[in-house]
Parts: structure tokens; C-alpha cells; sequence
């Protein structure tokens, strides 16, 4: 093919060291991973590009759907409710060992309403859309004609060519004292400074609103945690099979039965005190029916390369 795809940057095939030993128990072991190239999109998909999708397909997300009963057997119906989660800060220290006291079930969080009844998307049409499930993000793709990243493809886009670095674009936190991405700066979860852009709570800024790592992606860790297509395994033996060959049992929620895919990148609320997962590296579980006010996502082609 000539040229490239529209807002997509071409990441080469190759071999690359994956994951670290030097930080949470989930990222180990290194292990090299081979990989073939493909296309990503610049950015994290943002709130105008999936309001596109809506418009087009008349789409509803998971956070917007009255949740079924049936689902939530011995639950009040009148607090089964479209709403979503959100970050709450708290004004003092608080007990680190109960995220309760900074997240909130919010009725009426959506996409759309991305911290609640009250919010909106007006001036963040450039954002990363939030408070997307699995089940959103994977219709955003096969709408636009694309796929999520698997777990090791995103991995290998977001260190930019750089072979063990700690960060996207080196080893340095914050070269020459800059900030590189949207972070938490201060003390997670109740003192906080925003990291280069200013502003009163933390929050998205918009995508290119830091510099792109050595494939060209911007804000490819910090602001928005992104879905990919890999079922999650904390169990290092079980990780390569629960990627690669869709071992689902081996990637449900403790005690609910509920899958979980993986999350990378880190977001806005990742802080040195408390989720330091703003690397390359780092991964988390999500489970594919949640949706988050940090959490987004960012898709790929396998269209052939330049």
C-alpha cells in the first residue's frame, strides 16, 4: 500500500523484551516477545471521534443501559440505574487499603457525562472518550474497521523501539524536571498539583498535549488506562496461554464469574505514592462489563505496512 492510514503510525515487526521484575508482581517475568507490525492510531480514541460512531450507529454504551435484575438478584430496583464510576477526592489523608474512599458508583456517568449529571463534553471534544466497557470499545472497532491491540502488540507500540527503558521515552520520570504525560503529582489520592497542564482536579487533557514517544503515539502512557484484547492471568505460567488462546476461566474476577481483559498505560490518577503503572510495563485487570472516568482506549489495523 502507499501512504498510511489516516491518524495511524506504523509500528515494525520485531522482538522486543516484555514486562519487568523490578516493580508489581503482574509484569513479571521478562520474557522476549516477537510481534508483527501494524498500524495504531496516534491518539486514544477520543469523546468527537466515538460521538461519530454513535451518531452513525445510534450505539449504547454499557454505562447507559438500565442494569438487567436478573444480574443483581436481592438489589433495590430502584438503584438499578445507567450510571458508571467515578474519582472522588478526598481533602484529607484516607486509609490507602480501601479504594471506597475515593471511587463512587454515580448514576448518570456515561461518555457522555464522564464525571456525572453536571459534567459534559463541551470543550473535550479532543479528549480520550471514558466510561467505555469492553463491550464499547469492541464495537467502536468493528464499526471503523479495526481491532483492539492484544496485550503484547500495545506493549510493544508503547516503548517506541526503546529495549528496556522504565518509561515510553527513556528512563528519566520527568527529563530535565518536564513532565512527560498526564500524572498524579502530589500525594494519591487527597493532595494533588496537575501534572503540566494546570487545572483544579485532576482529570484528561486533551490528546497531543504531550510528546510523542519513538513510534510517534502520543499520550500513549498516563491520561487514559486503554482496553486491549488479552484476557488477564496473574499467574506468569497461565499469562501466555490466557493472551494468546482465550483461557477464560483463567481470567475471571475472583468470586463474581465476570472476565477480565487487560488494561495498559496507566491514567491521570496514576501517582509515585500509590499505582505507579504509567510505564510500558505495567498492567492491570478490568472486568469487561466496567466502565471508569480513567479508562479508554485506542485501536489498530493489520492492513500491510509501508
Amino acid at each position: 500500500m502507499t501512504g498510511s492510514p489516516a491518524g495511524m503510525v506504523w509500528v515494525p515487526p520485531g522482538r522486543f523484551q516484555m514486562g519487568s521484575e523490578l516493580h508489581y508482581a503482574e509484569e513479571a517475568p521478562v520474557r522476549e516477545v516477537e510481534v508483527e507490525g501494524f498500524w495504531m492510531d496516534e491518539t486514544a480514541t477520543t469523546n468527537r471521534a466515538f460521538g461519530e460512531f454513535v451518531d452513525a450507529t445510534g450505539y449504547v454504551t454499557v454505562a447507559e443501559r438500565t442494569p438487567d435484575p436478573a444480574m443483581f438478584p436481592g438489589a433495590d430496583r430502584k438503584d438499578l440505574v445507567p450510571g458508571s464510576i467515578t474519582f472522588s477526592m478526598p481533602d484529607q489523608p484516607v486509609d490507602m487499603n480501601d479504594p471506597g474512599n475515593w471511587w463512587r458508583w454515580t448514576p448518570g456517568a456515561s461518555w457522555r457525562y464522564p464525571w456525572g449529571p453536571g459534567s459534559s463534553l463541551e470543550g473535550r471534544e479532543a479528549h480520550p472518550v471514558t466510561q467505555v466497557a469492553w463491550e464499547d470499545v469492541d464495537a467502536f472497532a468493528r464499526w471503523a474497521g479495526k481491532e483492539i491491540p492484544r496485550e503484547a502488540e500495545w506493549e510493544r507500540a508503547a516503548r517506541g523501539g526503546l529495549e528496556k527503558a522504565e518509561f515510553a521515552w527513556g528512563n528519566e520520570l520527568s527529563p530535565g524536571g518536564a513532565e512527560a504525560m498526564n500524572r498524579w503529582v502530589g500525594k494519591f489520592p487527597w493532595q494533588y498539583r496537575r501534572a503540566g497542564a494546570g487545572g483544579p482536579r485532576p482529570d484528561t487533557v486533551q490528546v497531543r498535549s504531550y510528546p510523542p514517544n519513538g513510534f510517534g503515539l502520543f499520550e500513549i502512557t498516563g491520561n487514559v488506562w486503554e482496553w486491549t484484547a488479552s484476557w488477564f492471568n496473574e499467574d506468569p505460567a497461565l499469562r501466555s496461554s490466557a493472551s494468546c488462546c482465550g483461557n477464560l476461566e483463567a481470567s475471571r474476577e475472583p468470586g463474581s464469574g465476570i472476565p477480565r481483559k487487560v488494561l495498559k498505560g496507566g491514567s491521570f490518577l496514576c501517582a509515585e505514592n500509590y499505582c505507579s503503572r504509567y510505564r510500558p510495563a505495567s498492567r492491570i485487570p478490568q472486568t469487561v462489563d466496567s466502565a471508569t472516568c480513567h479508562t479508554g482506549f485506542r485501536c489498530i489495523s493489520r492492513a500491510p505496512g509501508p
